[in-house]
Formats: C-alpha cells, sequence, structure tokens
C-alpha cells in the first residue's frame, strides 16, 4: 500500500518519468524513508514499555555475577539499550562506580551501540529477518568474547582512581504504577529518541538512494576487488575514527552489500562505525588511561574484522 502511494506521488503528483534516475532516487528515498520512521517509532515504543518491567537493581546483580555469566548478562543488558558508543559510557561508570567487574562492564560497552531497537529494525527492514538475527547474535558474541578477554587481562590498574560521580550516576529507578504509565513512557521514549534520529535516517537514505541509482555496480565491485582478502580490516579501520549514528550507516552498508561489496565487508565498516569512534576515546579517557583505550579498541577491533570474514564465509555458503 506504501509503496502504490509513493509511486503515485512521485510519478503523478511530481511528473516524474518512471525510468528516470531522479525518479527512482526519489522513490527509494521516500519509501524507506517512511517504512524506517515508521518501525523505528512502533518498536521503541514497544521495547520501552517492555523495560520497564526490568528492575535496575536486578540488572546490577545479573551483570555483578563472575566468569562468563556476567558478560551475557552485561551484552544482552546492552542489546536493549538504545545508546551509541558515546551515550553508553555514563552506564559504564556507573557500572565501575559499583564494582561490576570491568570485563562485564566492557561486554555492556561493545554490545549497547552494536545493538538496538532501532538498528534492529533498520536492519529488518533492509536485510531481512536472517541476516538481522545472525548480526544480533554474532554483536552478543562480540560483546561477550572481548569482554571476557579484557576480564582476564587484569586491566584494573588502567583506570583512573578518581571517577566523576555525578557523570556516572545511574537514573533514580522510577516506579511505575499501572499499565498507562508504561505505555506513556514507551511512547514518550519512541518520541525522544525518533525526534533525535530521523534526521539521520534521511541522511542515510539519501546517500544510499544516490549510490543505489548513480553509482555503476561495475565499479563499487572494482574498489572491492583491488583489496582482496584485506577488504574487512580495511572496512573495519575505516570505520573505527568515524563517528555516526547507526541510523546513517546502515542504509549506505546495505547499498554498498547490493553493489557487489562483501555482506562481512560492508558489515564490519558498519560495526567498527557504530561501536568505536573517536569522540568515545575522548570521553573514556576521563575514565581511564590510554593503555586501556587502546586494548579496549583493538580487541574489539580484531573481534570485528574476524566476524567480518565469518559473515563473507556465510555469504558463500548461502
Amino acid at each position: 500500500m506504501l509503496q502504490l502511494i509513493i509511486d503515485w506521488l512521485v510519478y503523478s503528483v511530481f511528473g516524474l518519468s518512471s525510468g528516470s534516475r531522479l525518479g527512482e532516487v526519489i522513490n527509494f528515498f521516500l519509501y524507506d524513508s517512511i517504512k524506517i520512521l515508521l518501525l523505528l517509532f512502533f518498536m521503541i515504543a514497544v521495547i520501552g514499555f517492555i523495560r520497564t518491567y526490568i528492575s535496575q537493581n536486578t540488572i546490577k546483580g545479573w551483570i555483578s555475577k563472575k566468569k562468563v555469566l556476567g558478560n551475557i548478562f552485561a551484552s544482552l543488558f546492552g542489546s536493549i539499550t538504545p545508546f551509541c558508543s558515546c551515550s553508553s559510557i555514563p552506564i559504564f561508570l556507573s557500572f565501575l562506580e559499583v564494582g561490576i567487574p570491568l570485563g562485564a562492564t566492557f561486554s555492556f560497552l561493545i554490545t549497547s551501540p552494536l545493538i538496538n531497537e532501532y538498528l534492529v529494525i533498520i536492519m529488518l527492514g533492509f536485510f531481512g529477518w536472517k541476516i538481522t538475527l545472525l548480526y544480533v547474535l554474532s554483536g552478543i558474541t562480540i560483546g561477550v568474547i572481548s569482554g571476557v578477554i579484557l576480564g582476564k587481562m587484569r586491566l584494573e590498574r588502567y583506570l583512573v582512581k578518581d571517577l566523576v560521580s555525578e557523570d556516572a550516576q545511574l537514573a533514580k529507578e522510577k516506579v511505575y504504577t499501572g499499565i498507562r504509565e508504561r505505555i506513556i513512557f514507551g511512547i514518550d521514549e519512541a518520541k525522544s529518541i525518533t525526534k533525535k534520529l530521523w534526521m539521520w535516517v534521511l541522511l542515510g537514505v539519501g546517500i544510499g538512494s544516490f549510490i543505489h541509482n548513480y553509482i555503476p555496480q561495475e565499479t563499487i565491485r572494482g574498489i572491492i576487488s583491488k583489496t582482496g582478502p584485506f577488504s574487512v580490516p580495511l572496512a573495519t579501520i575505516l570505520g573505527v575514527p568515524m563517528y555516526g549514528s547507526c541510523a546513517a550507516i546502515v542504509p549506505i552498508a546495505v547499498i554498498l552489500f547490493r553493489k557487489g561489496v562483501p555482506l562481512g565487508t560492508a558489515l564490519a565498516f558498519m560495526m567498527a562505525t557504530a561501536a568505536l569512534s573517536f569522540p568515545e576515546a575522548v570521553i573514556l579517557r576521563r575514565a581511564m588511561k590510554l593503555q586501556l583505550i587502546a586494548i579496549f579498541f583493538g580487541v574489539t577491533t580484531l573481534a570485528i574484522i574476524i566476524t567480518g570474514y565469518l559473515f563473507n564465509m556465510f555469504q558463500l555458503m548461502m
């Protein structure tokens, strides 16, 4: 139904030709933008409603568990928090202050920007449920394994001793008295997050629609073929210093994939951009020494590269 309305608007109201590149760009842009924004609002509201039933004290108890179980709980908690890499840091700091093991806090910090409701919604709209499910599982796995490795390295000596408490406190836990209050919270959270993301969605879909219709597939394949087996680490390294919302990065990644870029290469770029950024490193400097920041970035980058190669192998078997 939505596609029929967009077709009528672009080709009848705007008077553009259905075979023209400009017409196809505008059609692609309008359809994907509206679809993603509607899904975004609905799913964030639903997940926000569900989160009102999860106690923060219970979450801290789960994450404080020793060994791998704490890392798993931390990654799962990170996967349902709608934060970018920089926005996850206050909660990361609060976890450190209450004595949660360093490895588990890193599992949260890594997974939180890699997986969240709006990223999953956007990926569902572009990649389909199979690739999206594999991405979610791989993101949680990256968080768990990286956190376990970092935890075993005993890196607490690289933490800055006097963390700034007022920047690191968890929000006071709200008590909800009924379903109506929970629904209102979900809707308010959907409004808040959608307001912050809608421009990134339009930017990402706009760039994606341009690439889709104006850059020949052969050109993209030619660029990637020149790097051969090094395309995954190259894409990851290019993504690390960048900072951008997944709402903008996902549409670009999927168009590159459709143009012939291997799946793992496109996802590695997206994951590196989401999970690691220069602004994040600057903010983390308040809590940890440069050695720890470098180790954290290095371990996470390696995990993303390995995941990218695994996705490329999966694509060959499809």
